[in-house]
């Protein structure tokens, strides 16, 4: 670590996920392992989460001894009890807000303070996780955007720990322009059976480029998207597309 300063870059994942609950918890028992154990994720999920904080704060946030004498334990440093105080009056002041407001315009509002390059984010419900076997480390959670509309993800069980997902929690889905293909509707049913999402709906928007085409598409439910499509693909406002996504470039997040 070369800075010496705290920075709050950390509590972005305040209002996302467990890692600043993983935080207090050590604080609170004195061992990373009790923490996750209370927190009803694994060890190494309890790890990740210490040492994502840790990153952007760009300070130690925890002291830990392994094994000894005394059997090992952990301990906030000032920093680590500093951040959490700061979570603590941040997340107060989020719910005040959100309090205010109409209980229809919170996931929308709680949105907008998601600073990100991802031009896709759209909200959605988690319709399952499916973990696999014990040793996978990949887990496939299925989000419902619409009635008919769903989308696939491939995450770590680290993070599916972390977020705390289940089915009937909404999250957001966010990706790339540039991880979206978008193609005629016909030319990509003949490749229906690729692997990953495919989507169908009807162009919006064209902008040209030199190599290649940005393409905002309407789904259903008014949903849009943005993605890219290879120069001679024929597609104009008002025509069929279809839109290809790597479950491995979907990301979820919690608001």
């Amino acid at each position: 670590m070369k800075r010496t300063q705290l920075s709050l870059n950390a509590l972005g994942y305040e209002s996302a996920d467990k890692r600043l609950e993983i935080l207090r918890l050590v604080g609170a028992l004195g061992s990373i392992s009790e923490a996750a154990r209370q927190a009803g994720i694994s060890y190494k999920g309890a790890w990740q989460a210490i040492h994502t904080l840790t990153n952007l704060a760009g300070v130690p946030l925890v002291d830990s001894v392994v094994g000894g004498a005394g059997g090992g334990g952990a301990r906030l440093t000032p920093a680590g009890a500093q951040l959490l105080e700061a979570g603590r009056q941040m997340d107060a002041a989020r719910q005040g807000v959100l309090a205010r407001l109409s209980a229809g315009a919170g996931q929308a509002i709680a949105s907008v303070g998601l600073r990100t390059s991802m031009r896709n984010s759209v909200p959605g419900v988690v319709q399952s996780v499916a973990y696999g076997a014990a040793q996978e480390p990949l887990v496939r959670v299925v989000v419902a955007l619409t009635p008919d509309t769903t989308l696939a993800s491939l995450i770590t069980r680290e993070s599916a720990e972390l977020l705390g997902l289940q089915t009937g929690i909404e999250v957001l889905v966010l990706c790339k322009a540039t991880a979206v293909e978008v193609q005629a509707s016909a030319l990509a049913q003949a490749s229906a059976q690729s692997p990953g999402n495919l989507l169908t709906g009807r162009v919006h928007q064209v902008t040209k480029g030199s190599a290649q085409d940005e393409i905002v598409v309407t789904l259903a439910g008014a949903l849009q998207v943005v993605g890219f499509a290879r120069k001679l693909h024929r597609l104009r406002v008002g025509s069929k597309a279809a839109v290809r996504v790597d479950e491995r470039a979907v990301v979820i997040a919690r608001t």
